[in-house]
């Protein structure tokens, strides 16, 4: 495979997208059954809205979280299906929706209202079940009065589905998701329409959530939903790696200090490398000393504090690196599963995280 387009800048994003497929794939085989909703909100989580979806052609239809990602995708020539998770919440939206043939998640009386003041249109929607998240979504008590209200509303000429959001699926320890299906197939004993249950988590962990249609999120981008283990694991191949370069070997004495605050105290004489990347570019601000970065494929460790541009590593293990040289932040042998559990977070904040001085490229398809 190539780039499609040359590298310019120090430090780049690489998107895989062959990877993207192959876990579109993976996904399938979890639920053979299932349709898929691929999740591509946030701007596919941080890999690149309109390049995904088109690498994921052969999902059924796309989930986004807000109207205005539902256009771009329509605009962008996409013919699936088009999910909006936070629904519409004006009435341009709601006419947005309409106009773009974009599916509303209802989850609010303030939507049914909206919807029962308009005398013309066609809209499918799903209506959403607050199943114990307590974000979006009606009140299981509540969700027989919502559907009729839904089946009376001059708008919606197409099909009700029925969805609900799984609170802590990734802990198989949990009892509570299990009593979250449990309470969404009760509310809903007797309706006619589609369900979709299963998150990431969901469709690896809980065969119960797997249902006329899941919603794959962070897997389809090779990252594991669980703390403990990465992509891998599940045979999911990352579809981001984030790199840069060396752009300073100097020896440092023990003694020294490395970084702001002088946090970080040189206990023997060793070779420190410097490279040119820094939570200015989304490398996450807190990560701590001794998390692995890779130099030419092999893990060295970051010494000192994180700023802006740059980080430090120390070079012990690769006295021949020079200004120059490769470095990988997290990506292939280095998973950011990983780096999120250095630096306190999730892996979500870092793909999202991502700033826009980064230069993204795109491995091609062929």
């Amino acid at each position: 495979m190539v780039l499609n387009f040359p590298v310019q800048g120090t430090v780049y994003a690489e998107i895989d997208l062959n990877a993207i497929r192959h876990n579109l794939n993976r996904v399938r085989s979890y639920a053979p059954k299932a349709k898929i909703m691929a999740v591509i909100k946030a701007n596919a989580y941080g890999h690149g809205m309109v390049s995904v979806a088109a690498a994921l052609s052969n999902a059924d239809a796309f989930a986004v979280a807000r109207v205005d990602e539902g256009v771009r995708l329509r605009q962008s020539g996409v013919k699936q299906r088009v999910a909006v998770l936070q629904g519409f919440n004006t009435e341009d939206e709601l006419q947005s929706c309409l106009d773009f043939r974009l599916e509303a998640v209802i989850h609010s009386a303030f939507q049914l209202e909206l919807l029962e003041s308009r005398q013309i249109g066609y809209l499918t929607v799903w209506l959403k079940i607050d199943t114990g998240m307590n974000r979006l979504g009606f009140k299981a008590k509540d969700a027989a009065q919502a559907y009729q209200r839904l089946n009376q509303s001059s708008e919606t000429g197409g099909s009700i589905g029925f969805i609900t959001h799984l609170a802590s699926a990734d802990d198989p320890n949990s009892d509570f998701t299990s009593r979250q299906i449990e309470l969404f197939n009760t509310a809903l004993a007797g309706f006619e329409g589609e369900r979709s249950i299963g998150n990431s988590a969901g469709i690896l962990a809980w065969q119960d959530a797997i249902s006329d249609w899941i919603r794959p999120g962070i897997m389809l981008y090779g990252i594991s939903p669980f703390p403990d283990s990465t992509g891998l694991d599940f045979g999911l191949q990352p579809v981001m790696s984030l790199h840069s370069k060396l752009i300073s070997v100097k020896p440092v004495a023990m003694g020294e200090t490395v970084g702001y605050a002088n946090s970080w105290v040189c206990r023997k004489p060793m070779l420190l490398g410097v490279v040119a990347t820094g939570y200015g570019d989304g490398y996450p601000r807190y990560t701590k000393p001794g998390a692995p970065v890779l130099v030419n494929g092999q893990r060295v460790p970051l010494i000192g504090r994180v700023s802006m541009d740059m980080i430090t590593v120390d070079l012990s293990a690769q006295p021949l690196a020079k200004p120059g040289d490769k470095v990988t932040l997290w990506g292939q042998g280095l998973p950011i599963e990983e780096i999120a559990r250095w630096a306190d977070t999730i892996p979500y904040t870092l793909v999202c995280g991502v700033t826009q001085r980064v230069q993204f490229v795109e491995r091609s398809l062929f």
